[in-house]
């Protein structure tokens, strides 16, 4: 797959909608409407958990409303952290609509935790959590020429 380069200010933008939905269930609870809302979120990360972060609909409303009103990025990055990312969030989703559903209220408060503090060190301090993770199982799996 070719390697599609990303303005970095979009992932970062999508992170608000992540750390809005989770806090969102968060306060709601682990009852029908916090389980929703997390399944909704769930929904978000498929297209950038498969495809890249470039395929959400974050990334949409980012490309259609923000970007057009932004410097152009100085620099870019690759799709592939991002997306991993993605598939983390994905699948701590995942776990806590399933912990809902279950009646495992104490999964549901900590897998929704993991992803607003996922979602919040993205979109507030710039720090991607499973972008980081990604590059350090890159560098611990790539052999040196």
């Amino acid at each position: 797959m070719k390697d599609i380069q990303l303005d970095p200010r979009g992932p970062r933008f999508g992170a608000f909608f992540q750390l809005a939905f989770s806090v969102a269930a968060l306060v709601a609870g682990a009852n029908a409407v916090g389980i929703t809302i997390m399944a909704v979120l769930l929904a978000l990360f498929i297209p950038g958990a498969i495809v890249g972060p470039q395929a959400t609909f974050q990334s949409w409303v980012f490309k259609k409303a923000v970007r057009p009103r932004l410097a152009p990025p100085t620099e870019t990055e690759s799709f592939r952290p991002p997306r991993f990312a993605q598939q983390m969030g994905l699948g701590f989703s995942i776990l806590a609509v399933a912990s809902g559903l279950l009646g495992l209220d104490v999964g549901f408060y900590v897998f929704t935790g993991f992803v607003t503090f996922a979602s919040t060190l993205n979109s507030i301090f710039n720090i991607c959590l499973g972008c980081e993770i990604y590059l350090l199982y890159k560098r611990a799996t790539t052999r040196a020429a």
